[in-house]
């Protein structure tokens, strides 16, 4: 079994004071990965919506699910950020082996998180490390 992947949902919400954290210096405009009952932002797109179907501009947050569709959510965030429509702060988790990181979060700026975020609704601290990836148009040029 893959410890890195061994989790019951692939869903994570965003702890409050670590979004504040990043709203205060960002100011976002659209969460692009939401439920009614996590969204961090006033617009957000459900999944229902389908956030990797529309259109991301002005300043956006996006904790995606971390499953395998994890890579369409980091193009789409790179992608959105390249066409100089949205700024994307990203948090996803820390998996420098992967394609995707590769791909597309070593494009951006990137903060590591020291420890092990607690996510909202869990007991424990997350069993993986996390990262902040930052797509700025003017940072793509």
């Amino acid at each position: 079994m893959n410890v890195h992947y061994s989790s019951k949902t692939d869903d994570w919400y965003t702890p409050q004071y670590f979004f504040d954290k990043y709203n205060k210096k960002y100011t976002f405009e659209l969460d692009v990965c939401a439920s009614k009952d996590n969204a961090k932002c006033k617009k957000y797109f459900t999944v229902q919506q389908d956030g990797l179907l529309q259109d991301w501009n002005g300043v956006c947050w996006m904790n995606p699910p971390y499953g395998r569709a994890i890579s369409k959510w980091m193009q789409k965030a790179y992608e959105s950020c390249k066409a100089n429509k949205a700024t994307v702060v990203c948090l996803v988790p820390s998996r420098t082996d992967t394609k995707w990181w590769h791909d597309y979060a070593m494009k951006g700026d990137i903060e590591f998180i020291k420890g092990r975020l607690k996510f909202g609704g869990a007991k424990e601290n997350a069993p993986f490390p996390s990262a902040v990836v930052i797509f700025k148009p003017e940072n793509l040029l």
